[in-house]
Formats: C-alpha cells, sequence, structure tokens
C-alpha cells in the first residue's frame, strides 16, 4: 500500500494549510520550515506556483502519491460533468475517505490501515482497497469480527462524525450508506480544484 511516510507537519507548514488535519506543531509554527523559515516572508507564487500548490494541497489531503493523483485526474476528465468537480468527487468516493468521513477512522490514514487490515465492508463484503471507488446505494460498515476494537469505538464515541449530506449513519449497525455523489459546494476541503486542471491542462 504505497502513501507518503515522511514529516507531516513540514508539510502543512510549506504549504501553509494543516492538510493532514489538526496539528498543533503547525498551530505554533505557521510559517515556512528551515532555518530562516520564521524570519522569511511567503514569497508571492507564479501563476504555476499557485497551481502545483493547489495540487500537492489536494494530494496531501487526500494521502495520494503523484501517480495515483494523475490516474485519478485522467479518470476525472473522461467522465461527464465540469472536471475539477468530478476530481473532488472522485476523492471524496475512494474507500479510505468514506470511512473517515462517517467518524469509523479518527484520520484518512487509520482509516486507509483499516481497510486495508480488513476491517471493512461493502455491501456485505470485505473490500481491503483504500482507492475503491465507492457508488451512491453501497453500504459502507464494519466487519462483525472488528466491530469490538477499540480503534474504532474511540473514534466513534469522539464524535469525529459529522453530518454530511451525501452521507447516511446507523449507529446501532455500525454501518453507513452512500447516498449520492457530494456537491461540490459541501465538500469542506479548502481546494481550489480549477487552479488544479489549469496545471494538467498545460
Amino acid at each position: 500500500m504505497a502513501r507518503y511516510t515522511g514529516p507531516k507537519s513540514k508539510i502543512a507548514r510549506s504549504l501553509g494549510e494543516p492538510v493532514y488535519g489538526p496539528d498543533n506543531y503547525f498551530d505554533k509554527k505557521n510559517f515556512p520550515p528551515g532555518q530562516h523559515g520564521q524570519n522569511r516572508k511567503r514569497k508571492k507564487l507564479s501563476e504555476y506556483g499557485l497551481q502545483l500548490k493547489e495540487k500537492q494541497k489536494a494530494k496531501y489531503t487526500y494521502g495520494l502519491l503523484e501517480r495515483q493523483f494523475a490516474n485519478l485526474f485522467e479518470k476525472a476528465t473522461a467522465m461527464k460533468g465540469v472536471t475539477g468537480e468530478v476530481l473532488l468527487q472522485l476523492l471524496e468516493s475512494r474507500l479510505d475517505n468514506v470511512v473517515f468521513r462517517l467518524g469509523i477512522g479518527s484520520s484518512r490514514n487509520a482509516a486507509r490501515q483499516l481497510v486495508s487490515h480488513h476491517h471493512i465492508l461493502v455491501n456485505g463484503e470485505i473490500v481491503s482497497i483504500p482507492s475503491f471507488i465507492v457508488k451512491p446505494g453501497d453500504i459502507i460498515g464494519v466487519r462483525e469480527k472488528s466491530k469490538a476494537l477499540q480503534v474504532i469505538n474511540d473514534s466513534l464515541s469522539a464524535g469525529r462524525h459529522k453530518n454530511y449530506s451525501w452521507l447516511e449513519w446507523d449507529r446501532d449497525k455500525m454501518a453507513g450508506k452512500f447516498l449520492n455523489l457530494p456537491p461540490r459546494t459541501e465538500i469542506p476541503e479548502n481546494i481550489k480544484e480549477q487552479l488544479i486542471v489549469e496545471l494538467y491542462s498545460k
């Protein structure tokens, strides 16, 4: 399972945004990393720099590597609709992201691990591929043998689950339903997807 394993706070500081979620270290040091980071003002980025930054932000936020992200963009361009919006909908439809949104995993990394370790079901069948694309109507749940796992119950009891219009959660069954593709206006991530489209269109 390929994933980024480097320093997360450093990436967040370089992008100027906590792409991996709440980060106390980032809050304390919200300036570029490096020896002179605190005294160095953020340079005004070129058009290309802004486009690249948005792509990096989306890539790290959803936990994809370069080739994975490029492949997903190619898939988005082949589908009907506005490419940037379709791209974000595909990212939101990844199984690891849906598990995170439902609150089963405390973070996208934790959700990815739960999926790859065979703890998650899709329509009653074990799916261990984090990049699996969930479709409207699919039921995503916790495997019966895994319902007692402390890491899952801690995440659920922490109240990380938020109400998203495209997801429905049944606490008793420990399962959720993917109702529809999320409208762009309701996807909470601060990503300017049009800049990503412009970058790949060059």
